[in-house]
């Protein structure tokens, strides 16, 4: 049958077939993992078995209480083919709870309490129907104790010491190799996390046999690097428990990630994880296995000097690496043979077997090919058929990796197959240009993109000389495979689980080429280029193909003449690894905690203008007090005051203000002026202390008219009457403002503000007249009275601008897009909006008013909006589309209208906030990163909308907080400002959040700007 699938071959290649893709047959010593650390811990009992940096257990020890541990879980109904969670962080209580889970006949499935998201969690138990849970007392708040049984491992003991304890006893066994060991959830880049499901015989088919054993035995000290949801972790842990060694838990800091790395005799790490750290710092370690990512020839030579370097293979469904090169320095590097009892084939699109040396899909097959993904038969159909080249039921898997045979029986490894592209019509790999790059002396690690129909290298580090390295290129690949622009720089971004950030490369070439073409077009302007305006090149995160998964990033930035880099990734609740040591430091908030509360939350902007008007009126007011003034004179600083309230809260008006502050002030002017340019939004302040002052004046008028009126004075009762109608009118609209109730009662508050309002101006009409005439000379008319008083015509400026926006109340059509059952598009034709603007729209003009930032698409007219299910109202737009909406008055800026008052910015949008943000991004005018937390955002907002603004924002973030949690987003902010290089940090999300952000930034002198609820 096999020679059968090899008729397409010629003669030759079939040997080569039969040679190159079939490993060595060995039976494994053992055929279940516990059962090997059995063995060993019965010759070896009073060797280590793990340690940390405080504690340490011997195989006896560990043996014992792992063995409790699993009597406890039976007792519990857990046996074979059970599944248990394993909710965890790296410790030697982990690596207890893993052999009890085992011995008891379950499989374990890790996931780390520090990382794993609720809905992650929730996810797993259902999808694992996990019959019980094993955490620490740190996370009992994460799991429900009446659904599951929930042992607790930081406060689970071995009670056992007589020899005719349970633990002595020789409990029944009937475990095999084709149960499963343990179920590694990945990290869902399709959508929701898939559980594959690894058997006992897989594992030990790896670690049990050369060279998967990585010469682990008694007195070999094995590193634990990597995040135990990670399937690499299963190698170190259980290769070493399998093996007699002793397991070596790394720390939490960088310095003790060190510490352990030089007391160690073998490392497990992606190629990443390995660029940061010279050889020569750890003369200790004797063995390094790597593997998740193509690894550089550079950085293999370099180890393999001094080590036995192993660069390997394979996705989690083949456990962990099927694949594996022991590397010589200076030789040709690959990703080896299969190992003992696997195979590897190269297949055709119609699944034939290609010849030697042609590129091909990667299919694998033998004793490591997983059972499948849990509870996912279609999918696991999909990716898994039976092996086309056995006849004996057994399985092969898509890895859907490129690579080739050569002639000396080792498999290059050419990417992924969509790295494909075309280059000038030929078909390029990408991968084999990066290779190509690193073949040139003294490149650490190469990557190659296309961006905008431009073939790009990116190479580390940046003190090499760019012609010599393309010139290497060419003498491997063609000419169109060698590429036409070049960056250098000092290190490589990372993703959050290691590898390179190609996302990231991806955004320094836009950068460079939107770089390119500003300046072009200064030049054709004739006008001076100033090179310091101009933001040096950045990146940001790898999203793969869509739709894309959420991701956080953690970095730190640093950078060169030539580009930027990012370094030491930190470790962040949005993805299931945790494979470098992650030290963010956020640096500690300047000045003492009184005066930075004082300075960025008493005394804010807002509150300083507030506080200025206001105190400049009382000065007045206490003037007037004691030198006295008249009733007319007081009326009219009432109606200025009013006035002033009023024009603040004017469409045209505020946009004057954001034109003036945000038109007129370049770039290139100090940070620190454009800063306080920025915060313009701020004006309502005015608006406010206006109106507080205003009604402070009403009073004084209204008790010196009372006086004047009792004192048989001009004042005539009816004015008097219409004064205390007013009086208790606004008192009414400003306790209706008052922020608690206002966010409570947001309705209410409107009708109140525009119908008290509205009849306090008209009453104030009425006030003004009847003032006028009962002050007026004798000889005078009421009307000639009227022109001259001051008044009167402040009242007319008032009355103006509240009118005004109603004259412009008309109600047009409108186009709706259900995007979900929580968002609704609505596209309206009647103007064209800037990036910046919001606007009111309404279904019943009298009674309700609903603002939203406008969406305006460079190069389309009108605009768009989205409303997303924040209340009834919301509810209704989208469960009934509408096909009509009265709108008022002209769009006016909001917040986001000072983005190009900054080089460079970091926006920042919770959910719906991406409203305010699509204009500014879609735009383009302004480099910016955005980092967008939402629960599923393409189930929310749709495909249309998300992908305009990841096209727009290449280097987007985007963060599933239903799936991957709720992130510490102070933290993950600050990191997006330092890495990006940023001037300033706009944040758009609810009141709390935005507040927790912009003071978090502000308190660490970072410029920070987010919308303001207290006017």
């Amino acid at each position: 049958m096999l020679l059968d699938s090899l008729q397409s071959l010629s003669i030759s290649d079939r040997v080569s077939f039969l040679e190159f893709g079939f490993g060595d047959i060995v039976d494994p010593p053992f055929r279940c993992v516990h059962h090997a650390f059995a063995a060993h811990a019965a010759s070896i009992p009073d060797n280590i078995a793990v340690e940390d940096f405080t504690a340490n257990i011997t195989y006896e020890d560990l043996d014992k209480k792992s063995t409790c541990l699993s009597i406890q879980l039976r007792s519990l109904g857990v046996g074979r083919h059970s599944r248990v969670c394993l909710l965890v962080e790296r410790s030697i209580s982990m690596v207890v709870g893993i052999l009890g889970i085992l011995k008891a006949g379950a499989a374990y499935v890790p996931l780390d309490g520090n990382v794993a998201s609720d809905s992650t969690l929730q996810h797993v138990l259902q999808d694992s129907n996990a019959s019980a849970i094993l955490t620490f007392r740190t996370f009992a708040r994460r799991v429900d104790t009446h659904s599951v049984p929930v042992i607790y491992l930081d406060e689970f003991s071995c009670q056992c010491t007589a020899d005719t304890s349970p633990c002595k006893r020789i409990s029944t066994d009937s475990s095999v190799a084709e149960d499963s060991a343990y179920v590694i959830y990945t990290s869902g880049t399709t959508g929701v996390p898939k559980g594959v499901d690894v058997s006992h015989g897989n594992v030990t088919n790896l670690v049990c046999l050369a060279p998967g054993n990585l010469t682990m035995a008694p007195g070999i000290r094995v590193s634990q690097l990597m995040n135990i949801g990670f399937d690499m972790a299963a190698w170190e842990i259980l290769g070493s428990l399998c093996n007699g060694a002793t397991l070596c838990l790394r720390g939490k800091t960088s310095k003790e990630w060190k510490a352990v790395m030089k007391t160690v005799d073998v490392v497990i790490a992606t190629p990443s994880m390995l660029v940061p750290h010279e050889p020569s710092a750890y003369p200790n370690i004797k063995v390094v296995a790597v593997a998740g990512e193509a690894c550089p020839q550079g950085l293999a030579d370099s180890w393999a000097e001094t080590v036995q370097f192993f660069n390997c293979c394979g996705p989690t469904e083949i456990t962990i690496v099927n694949t594996m090169q022991l590397h010589c320095s200076r030789g040709a590097l690959s990703i080896g043979k299969p190992t003992p009892n696997n195979n590897v084939y190269i297949l055709g699109d119609d699944l034939q077997p290609l010849p030697i040396g042609r590129t091909g899909l990667m299919w694998a097959g033998g004793k490591g090919i997983t059972k499948g993904y849990l509870n996912l038969p279609q999918k696991t159909d999909e990716k898994y058929l039976f092996d086309l080249f056995m006849n004996d039921g057994s399985l092969m898997f898509n890895t859907g990796d490129l690579g080739r045979w050569r002639l000396d029986g080792t498999l290059e490894h050419l990417g992924r197959i969509d790295d494909q592209v075309k280059v000038k019509g030929f078909r390029v790999e990408l991968d084999g240009v990066a290779a190509a790059l690193e073949s040139s002396p003294g490149i650490k690690v190469a990557a190659a993109l296309l961006v905008e129909n431009i073939l790009w290298g990116f190479i580390s580090p940046d003190t090499l000389n760019p012609e010599n390295v393309l010139s290497d290129a060419a003498k491997i690949q063609p000419y169109y495979a060698v590429p036409t622009r070049l960056t250098m720089m000092k290190e490589f971004p990372k993703t959050s689980n290691s590898k390179t950030d190609k996302r990231a490369l991806r955004q320094i070439a836009l950068d460079e080429i939107a770089q390119e073409t500003a300046v072009k077009a200064v030049i054709a302007a004739k006008a001076p280029v100033e090179p310091d305006s101009l933001g040096k090149p950045t990146m940001w995160l790898d999203i793969p193909t869509l739709p894309p998964p959420a991701y956080t990033r953690d970095v730190t930035r640093s950078q060169t003449s030539s580009s930027s880099s990012l370094n030491k990734p930190v470790e962040e609740k949005a993805h299931p690894s945790e494979n470098i040591p992650r030290d963010v430091v956020v640096p500690d908030k300047t000045q003492g905690h009184l005066i930075r509360n004082a300075r960025h939350q008493i005394f804010s902007l807002y509150r300083r203008l507030f506080g200025i008007v206001f105190i400049v009126n009382m000065v007045i007011f206490i003037l007037t007090c004691v030198r006295g003034a008249s009733v007319t004179k007081l009326g009219e600083i009432v109606v200025a005051n009013l006035l002033c309230a009023v024009l603040m809260r004017q469409d045209y008006v505020i946009n004057a203000f954001f034109t003036v502050c945000c038109c007129s002030v370049p770039t290139s002017w100090p940070l620190a002026i454009r800063r306080r340019f920025a915060e313009v939004y701020h004006i309502g302040g005015l608006h406010s202390s206006c109106a507080t002052s205003g009604i402070i004046w009403l009073m004084l008028f209204t008790g010196r008219a009372t006086q004047n009126l009792t004192n048989g004075g001009s004042v005539s009762p009816a004015t008097l009457a219409v004064t205390y109608w007013i009086l208790m009118l606004l008192v009414g609209v400003a306790g209706f403002a008052y922020p608690t109730f206002r966010s409570k009662q947001h309705n209410t508050f409107e009708r109140m503000h525009r119908f008290l309002g509205w009849t306090a101006t008209a009453l104030v009409w009425c006030q003004v007249v009847l003032l006028t005439n009962d002050f007026k000379e004798p000889n005078q008319t009421l009307g000639l009275a009227l022109a001259k008083s001051p008044a009167f015509w402040l009242l007319l400026v008032l009355t103006g601008s509240i009118i005004l926006p109603w004259l412009r109340l008309r109600r047009v059509p409108v186009r709706s897009v259900v995007l979900s059952d929580h968002a609704v598009r609505l596209y309206f034709d009647y103007v064209t909006t800037k990036p910046g603007h919001f606007t009111r729209i309404s279904d019943n003009p009298l009674m309700e008013w609903h603002g939203f930032a406008t969406i305006n698409e460079p190069g389309k007219p009108g605009y768009s909006l989205v409303v997303s299910k924040a209340g009834d109202w919301t509810a209704k737009q989208i469960h009934t589309p509408p096909t009509h909406l009265w709108v008022r008055g002209v769009p006016a800026y909001g917040v986001l209208r000072i983005a190009p008052l900054f080089r460079r910015i970091v926006l920042v949008a919770t959910g719906s906030g991406i409203g305010p943000c699509a204009p500014v991004i879609l735009a383009r005018k302004v480099p910016l990163r955005l980092l967008w937390t939402s629960p599923d955002v393409r189930k929310t907002f749709g495909d249309h909308l998300v992908d305009s603004i990841l096209e727009a924002a290449p280097g987007t973030v985007l963060h599933d907080t239903r799936k991957d949690g709720k992130p510490d987003m102070v933290k993950l902010t600050y990191r997006l400002y330092k890495e990006f290089n940023a001037e300033a940090v706009c944040v758009i999300s609810n009141q709390r959040l935005t507040r927790k952000i912009v003071y978090g930034m502000k308190s660490r002198g970072i410029p920070a700007f987010g919308a303001i609820w207290d006017s």
